[in-house]
């Protein structure tokens, strides 16, 4: 009998020490009815297109020029593509092209990159806004205010002192004076839409770049480059001409309408 308090002491710490241990438990600690945080959703997409065969060979025919009057050898190494060299084709996968023609050469590149938000409190689509906007913040894109007509993506040059255009690169005149009422001279911007700017479509969000350079002595080249998210997926195309002739110059209006031509089918690809 003498033994019988300690065996209800030791029960009694037993039964304590188990009613302890939902302290830890952070379910014990939820009050009923309080909200629970859930994990942001994620996004649509958990897998990218084989890069290398999203552009049909109609599409890249057409891009292409050129390459269709080599043998047919070197046509199918020309429309295969090369691959872009990533670590995780899950994340990121990319395709290049190129091709020769007497006039002018072309090159052409498609990127794909899912976003994966490892924030639990947000989700892959906010976070493939912050990567999009990042790059549409990088292009640099101009505002509507302020933009002068010589300030034209193509890079065109203003009229002549006898009004004949002295060169639009995107092969159409660029504008000739004409007077408003209060007697100032003003000159009409055909090539207003040719402007890096942002775009209706394809996609959540889009916007176009178009920059003209030159290397040394090289022939003047175009990159029009069009970037598009679509939910969690960023999607850059980028289209090249560069002319065979030093004084020629790359037609923005051409490579501007397939570049965005070429995009709004690989949103179709992604959505298809």
């Amino acid at each position: 009998m003498a033994y019988v308090p300690g065996v209800a002491l030791l029960v009694a710490l037993v039964a304590g020490c188990s009613a302890g241990s939902d302290a830890d438990d952070p379910a014990a600690d939820s009050k009923p009815g309080s909200p629970t945080v859930s994990a942001a959703p994620p996004g649509k997409y958990r897998t990218l297109p084989e890069s290398c065969s999203a552009v049909p060979r109609a599409t890249l025919k057409d891009l292409l020029p050129g390459a269709a009057d080599l043998p047919e050898e070197q046509q199918e190494k020309v429309y295969e593509g090369t691959a872009a060299v990533t670590y995780d084709t899950d994340r990121k996968v990319g395709c290049r092209w190129k091709s020769d023609a007497p006039d002018a050469s072309r090159n052409l590149s498609i990127d794909f990159e899912r976003v994966v938000s490892y924030d639990p409190s947000v989700s892959d689509d906010d976070r493939a806004r912050e990567v999009y906007a990042k790059k549409e913040e990088a292009a640099d894109l101009p505002t509507s205010a302020g933009v002068t007509p010589s300030e034209t993506p193509s890079g065109s040059a203003s009229p002549s002192a006898g009004g004949t255009p002295s060169g639009s690169p995107s092969g159409i005149p660029s504008g000739t004076p004409s007077a408003d009422p209060s007697g100032s001279t003003t000159v009409a911007d055909p090539d207003q839409d040719l402007r890096p700017r942002l775009l209706d479509e394809p996609g959540d969000a889009a916007f176009l770049d178009d920059a003209l350079t030159r290397a040394g002595s090289t022939a003047q080249h175009r990159t029009v480059s069009v970037v598009f998210r679509t939910s969690n997926v960023i999607v850059t195309v980028q289209y090249t001409e560069q002319p065979a002739g030093v004084t020629e110059v790359p037609d923005s209006r051409e490579l501007q309408e397939k570049a965005q031509a070429l995009a709004r089918k690989l949103d179709e690809t992604l959505n298809g």
